[in-house]
């Protein structure tokens, strides 16, 4: 089977630094273009990842042919716009999340996609192809942990770096934004539902006017999950699933290392299971699955529904911590 032809809008890290390298692993995937709004730069950043085609604009490498899917790492406001004018070039499209500033953009994203329906588009959730977390739904929907009850997950770093976009408030900046968003997508992809009701409470940082501290409490019904997320906190990410019956602890849920093995526990009693995985890199998994929803025409691993719904969610916890109530 062939691969997918990939170009890429914008040389930011997380770009040439993960994803690229990762994708260029695939089986289904070859990244052949690489825009900057600066031509010499695209140049520098392609030199090294061995990317043949370089573009001083973001619409001229939509414009090119040979290109049929875009991935999509640019600054948060610029999500949807460039989404939109991609598929209107009549490419593929794999966006960073979050999908954008919020439900309403993403909901213009969705009716945008609906014009193009042999098109695919999906919000670039990685964590969630990881072995681990596919490992982590199975044993959940088998009843390894008895009922499902609750989920706590915690995700932080520190970043007081005023130059830096996690901290400019018209980017779309913050912590719930960058990291909690992971928080509340493995909470609905684990209960496999959305929240109820949701409460908040948030810190902002009086410089940069972005969320540093918060933490969330997501009613599903029959279970709740807490987070705590932060962008001022030492660095650390761990999640523990429990149920009636059992637990699963799973060690670095979301910035998996693709050069060591990753690790779960899975509890049972007395019993614990450590259950270590092969080395594998989820950007590359990620990439294989969009390109294979291309070649065989089949709906991408994660709708773009589930996007809107996850934006939903975040904002709804800022509702409720602007309220003091649930929401």
């Amino acid at each position: 089977m062939r691969k997918i032809r990939w170009g890429i809008l914008s040389t930011a890290k997380i770009g040439t630094e993960k994803v690229i390298p990762a994708m260029q692993l695939g089986e289904y995937s070859e990244v052949i273009g690489l825009a900057s709004r600066n031509l010499e730069s695209a140049q520098v950043a392609a030199k090294p990842l061995g990317i043949a085609k370089t573009f001083g604009s973001y619409e001229t490498l939509l414009a090119d042919s040979e290109i049929e899917a875009v991935y999509i790492p640019l600054p948060n406001p610029h999500h949807v716009p460039w989404s939109i004018k991609a598929l209107e070039m009549g490419k593929h499209v794999l966006c960073e999340k979050p999908i954008g500033l919020s439900s309403a953009e993403a909901e213009e994203l969705l009716e945008a996609a609906k014009k193009y329906p042999k098109l695919k588009v999906m919000e670039a959730f990685m964590y969630r192809f990881h072995p681990q977390w596919q490992r982590a739904k199975e044993l959940v929907l088998e009843g390894k942990i008895g009922e499902l009850r609750t989920i706590q997950s915690f995700f932080s770093y520190f970043n007081d770096d005023p130059t830096n976009i996690r901290n400019m408030a018209d980017m779309g900046g913050g912590g719930l934004m960058d990291i909690g968003c992971y928080c509340i997508s493995l909470s609905r992809f684990i209960f496999g539902a959305e929240p109820k009701r949701v409460n908040g409470i948030i810190e902002y940082d009086p410089k940069f006017n972005v969320d540093r501290l918060a933490s969330g409490i997501l009613d599903f019904g029959r279970g709740t999950s807490t987070f705590t997320c932060s962008t001022q906190l030492e660095s650390y990410q761990r999640v523990n699933i429990v149920g009636t019956e059992g637990k699963i602890e799973i060690e670095i849920p979301f910035n998996t290392p693709p050069d060591k093995p990753c690790k779960m526990w899975h509890q049972q009693g007395d019993e614990t299971e450590e259950i270590v995985f092969d080395l594998c890199d989820q950007y590359t998994i990620q990439g294989d699955l969009f390109s294979l929803a291309v070649l065989n025409n089949t709906e991408v691993p994660t709708p773009l529904e589930d996007a809107v719904a996850n934006m939903k969610v975040i904002e709804t916890i800022i509702q409720s911590a602007e309220s003091g109530a649930w929401v």
